[in-house]
């Protein structure tokens, strides 16, 4: 894992007895990301047992949407639902986790139907 005293150890070429920072798994992230996307992962798993999807395909929804071609703009749009309507219905946390999930399927989306470009070298 990254952080800014392993960029910093990185950039001063310290060896390995000039500099010792040992980090507990705990104090890893600052602000739990770990254990927001534990949650994140949780929360989505959880999905999968209340979306429609019809028969024993297991086809929802969204594979009809995406079909379309609409699967990015459907998450941006659901992204922008969740937002403009957050903590109105004291749902804060839910609204976050559905933000969250929406914008994890449009990476999907995106990196599934990006056009992967070769730029010159200048």
């Amino acid at each position: 894992m990254t952080n800014a005293w392993s960029l910093l150890y990185d950039e001063l070429k310290m060896d390995e007895n000039t500099f010792d920072i040992k980090m507990t798994e705990s104090r890893r992230y600052k602000y739990s990301e770990d254990e927001i996307l534990k949650e994140l992962s949780d929360y989505i798993t959880g999905t999968y047992n209340q979306h429609y999807s019809a028969g024993d395909d297991k086809i929802q929804t969204l594979d009809l949407i995406e079909a379309c071609g609409d699967g990015e703009a459907f998450c941006r749009s659901n992204i922008l639902k969740y937002a403009s309507r957050y903590d109105k219905k004291g749902t804060a946390r839910r609204d976050i986790m559905k933000i969250l999930h929406y914008a994890v399927l449009l990476m999907h989306f995106n990196d599934k139907n990006a056009k992967r470009e070769d730029y010159p070298n200048r």
